[in-house]
């Protein structure tokens, strides 16, 4: 099988049909892919009424001026995890950069730099990841189901959640209505 290529600092869209439920319209930011597997963070969907405030008190941390935005569902695994993907402007005790194009924190301190003003000037926070084991995702995207995108910072940041996937695919040039859930075989 010919490998695809690492997808580290891109974007994963679903297409329509995947199979599964729990990734239709999906919006995977890719932070890791290598021989041993890969782990993105969803950025397409928001849990309904979980806010930044509320996690933040959770740790007990004071929101100070940090603006009450929608936490994002990052994925089925590991769904009490946080992680936070921000601009590369700042770098905490595990930041991982991705790709140069953004960094990935999973520590309680981004958590605190952003209640205090001194954390990253661009950030979303999101529980849980997508994950896949070694070669499971190169498998899949032989398949009918992603399509890998240049990631745009601006479809991160810019973007309502609810509207990433369909500008995911009019970035590359699709209109994502004109998809087929399916098929055919030869």
């Amino acid at each position: 099988m010919e490998s695809t290529p690492y997808l580290t600092g891109q974007f994963l869209l679903a297409m329509p049909g995947i199979g599964d439920p729990r990734f239709a319209r999906a919006v995977i930011a890719m932070c890791a892919h290598d021989e041993d597997g890969a782990l993105g963070i969803g950025i397409g969907e928001t849990i309904d009424g979980l806010g930044l405030h509320d996690l933040l008190k959770q740790f007990e941390i004071d929101p100070g001026e940090a603006p009450d935005r929608p936490v994002h569902f990052g994925g089925p695994v590991e769904p009490r995890r946080g992680f936070v993907l921000h601009s590369t402007d700042w770098g905490g005790q595990d930041t991982i950069d991705v790709g140069g194009r953004w960094a990935l924190s999973g520590t309680i301190d981004v958590l605190r730099a952003i209640a205090e003003g001194k954390g990253p000037s661009q950030w979303l926070v999101a529980l849980g990841y997508a994950g896949w084991d070694e070669g499971q995702l190169d498998e899949e995207m032989t398949r009918h189901g992603w399509f890998n995108t240049e990631a745009d910072t601006e479809l991160l940041y810019g973007v309502e959640a609810d509207d990433r996937w369909a500008k995911g695919f009019a970035a590359a040039g699709i209109d994502p209505r004109l998809l087929a859930s399916s098929t055919g075989t030869a």
